[in-house]
């Protein structure tokens, strides 16, 4: 497609953008809404952006369509019209958009890869879910595919594709594995990264252009860190 961006520009980093979308590749620490926090969120520095780029003068359209963890980096999605938001709405609900993350590990899975199947029960108190092997009451059905695809020197990437969507998904499951991903204390991992991350991120997502009915192909670079420039 034509109007395939990748630039960064307000410390936002556009990774395409076209009349009807644009997708940014999130950095670690941003929330992509509003939360009872009261930081700036993802989507409001997206409508600055938009209304500076093209010098409108009221307010600008932008629809969520999903989120992503605050420690998380990677793609997120943003509709730009009300013709949009629905159908990319629709996409995400039905899992007719496909999302590839990548882990970084310390502890080696058994596997080389395999598909991992949990029982997921979320824990509001804790903003948590615990993954189980059979169903508990109030579960929901967790699926992935993860791969090993890199040895580092002391960690390891993994390559995640997500079958279901369900809160705190990937964490949970490679936690129950036995693989805690690098810096998520909540999850297990012996330490915290210095700057609150995860290493975990949104890497690729297809999907059907809204729109035009085009096949839309998206890879986010991860964020620049030692571990994570060891990964490429």
């Amino acid at each position: 497609m034509s109007k395939k961006q990748h630039s960064t520009v307000d410390n936002l980093q556009v990774l395409f953008e076209d009349n009807h979308l644009i997708v940014i590749n999130k950095r670690p620490g941003d929330i992509v809404q509003g939360d009872k926090t009261g930081d700036r969120p993802l989507s409001d520095t997206v409508k600055a952006f938009l209304k500076k780029k093209y010098n409108k003068p009221g307010n600008v359209y932008l629809g969520v369509v999903h989120r992503l963890d605050r420690p998380t980096s990677g793609i997120v999605v943003f509709a730009k019209t009300s013709k949009a938001l629905p159908r990319l709405n629709k996409m995400f609900a039905e899992k007719d958009a496909k999302k590839t993350y990548w882990a970084v590990v310390k502890n080696c899975p058994n596997e080389a890869e395999k598909r991992l199947v949990h029982y997921m029960k979320r824990n509001t108190k804790q903003n948590k879910s615990y993954a189980h092997i059979k169903e508990v009451t109030d579960s929901k059905k967790a699926i992935l595919m993860y791969r090993i695809i890199k040895k580092l020197d002391r960690y390891f990437l993994l390559e995640v594709d997500l079958e279901t969507g369900r809160h705190h998904q990937i964490r949970s499951q490679l936690t129950a594995i036995g693989s805690p991903i690098k810096g998520d204390l909540k999850y297990g991992f012996d330490r915290s990264n210095a700057d609150g991350s995860i290493h975990l991120h949104a890497r690729k997502l297809r999907l059907m252009h809204p729109v035009k009915k085009e096949p839309l192909e998206i890879i986010a670079p991860p964020p620049n860190d030692p571990i994570w420039n060891a990964c490429l």
